[in-house]
This record gives structure tokens, C-alpha cells and sequence, in this order.
């Protein structure tokens, strides 16, 4: 590693542990402002795009505490087992409300490792990944929730693809996904034990598939330009439009 890109990993890692980054509601353990990372022009605005792991341990008061972000849209990228088992309390938000189940139905059948897991939604999976971007490109979006159950694999490839639109450089979208492995340490945490109740997965959902290493999603970006020549060119072979682009970036403005 040069020492120019060791820098750049650095400053990455500091920013994405900048103060106002996490936010603090009791029933979600992963809700983190996506504000501040350097772009194109300019940097991503601060209180305008969220991720997060599903709300539905929310009491009042937490539903109170996420209304304070006013938010626009919220996107749940979970499938419709996992919300019927966990309904979201956020439904009664003044909102919209885009559910977009990446995976499509059964979790069981998936691999239980990340990188096959991964691969699997790039190659397979592209069309949903785009429908799940495209609330955020209408009028009006922001401030936006983009959630699934952990707030880490589903949401973090979405989170990944809408930086990398915005040109945020990959060593600072690497920094902040791998944020969701300490948020999620099973050791420091019950968000483990509700994940295994609320998404089906029981004993199958291992503590292999709650890491977060910042390779894995390097490599989901990899393979999108690989597919299709850019992020960009991905989502546009899979569906969303040069405007729906340009809208995502004109809202995200800095």
C-alpha cells in the first residue's frame, strides 16, 4: 500500500467515526447519518440520508425520536416474511413507504457466506437493487431511510451504489459499511439474537455473516463496473434512467 492511499484509507475511517454519525434511538442498533463524505462536488449534506437496521423494536418514544428526522421516504429493503414477522412501527410516519425485498422471498436458501451472498445480489439481484434506488430519485425524497433487518448487507450494497453515483470515493464507502460490524458485535449487543427471531434465520444466521469487512463491499462495486462499466452503467442496464441519476445527484447536491 502506497502512503498516499494509506492516508486516503485513513482519513476515510476518521470520517466515517465523525461526531453525529451514529444516532442514538433506543431499538435500533445500526442508524447512522450518511452526511459529510466527500463527493464529485462538494460533500454528501448532513440530515438528508439515512440506513438503518428495521425499526420494529421501536417504542414511542423511538418512533418520536425518528420523526424528529422528518423524514421524506423510507425504503425497506427487507422480504415480506421478515416484515410480517417485524412490522414496522415507521408505517405510521407521514411518508412514503417503498418496500423493495432485494433477496425476493425465502432467506433459508441463500448461501451462508457473505462474498456468495454478495455476489448473488449483483448478478442476480440488479433489478431490485435498482427499484430500491428509485424512490430516491423522485421529487421530494429527502430526508430518506434506506433500512432491511440489520442495516448491513441489503442496505449497505443500496448505500454503496447511491454513493458511488454521487462520486464518493470507494475507500470512504468501504469506511462507512464497515462501521455496521461494531454496531452489530454480538459480544456488545442483543441485535443478534433479534435478527435470528426476525428474519428466520435462527442458528443459520452465523457470526460470518454479520462481519463487515470493507473488501466485500470493494468488491460489489468491482463487480458492478465489471458487469456493466461504471455503478452507473449497472443501475441504468437494470433499469433506472439517466434522470433518474441526474435527479439523485441534483437532490444530494453539497
Amino acid at each position: 500500500m502506497t502512503q498516499i492511499a494509506g492516508n486516503a484509507e485513513r482519513r476515510a475511517r476518521e470520517l466515517a467515526l465523525a461526531q453525529g454519525r451514529r444516532i442514538a434511538v433506543p431499538g435500533l442498533f445500526n442508524l447512522r447519518d450518511l452526511g459529510g463524505y466527500p463527493m464529485a462536488r462538494g460533500e454528501v449534506p448532513w440530515r438528508r440520508l439515512y440506513r438503518s437496521d428495521a425499526p420494529h423494536q421501536l417504542d414511542a418514544q423511538g418512533v418520536g425520536a425518528l420523526s424528529q428526522l422528518r423524514l421524506r421516504t423510507i425504503v425497506d429493503l427487507r422480504t415480506d416474511i421478515e416484515a410480517e414477522m417485524a412490522p414496522s412501527p415507521l408505517d405510521r410516519l407521514d411518508a412514503r413507504h417503498a418496500h423493495v425485498s432485494i433477496l425476493g422471498g425465502d432467506l433459508e436458501r441463500l448461501p451462508l457466506q457473505l462474498d456468495a451472498v454478495y455476489a448473488h445480489i449483483v448478478h442476480k439481484c440488479g433489478v431490485a437493487v435498482a427499484d430500491a434506488i428509485r424512490p430516491l430519485c423522485t421529487a421530494g425524497a429527502f430526508p430518506a431511510l434506506v433500512h432491511c433487518s440489520a442495516g448491513k448487507d441489503r442496505t449497505g450494497i443500496v448505500v454503496a451504489m447511491v454513493l458511488a453515483v454521487l462520486g464518493v470515493p470507494d475507500e470512504f464507502i468501504a469506511a462507512d459499511y464497515a462501521l455496521s460490524a461494531s454496531y452489530l458485535d454480538p459480544q456488545r449487543t442483543a441485535a443478534i439474537g433479534q435478527l435470528r427471531a426476525n428474519t428466520g434465520l435462527g442458528d443459520n444466521l452465523t457470526e460470518e455473516l454479520i462481519l463487515s469487512p470493507p473488501q466485500l463491499i470493494m468488491d460489489v462495486l468491482a463487480s458492478a463496473r465489471t458487469v456493466d462499466g461504471s455503478v452507473d452503467g449497472y443501475l441504468l442496464a437494470h433499469g433506472l434512467c439517466e434522470a433518474d441519476l441526474g435527479a439523485l445527484r441534483a437532490a444530494l447536491a453539497g
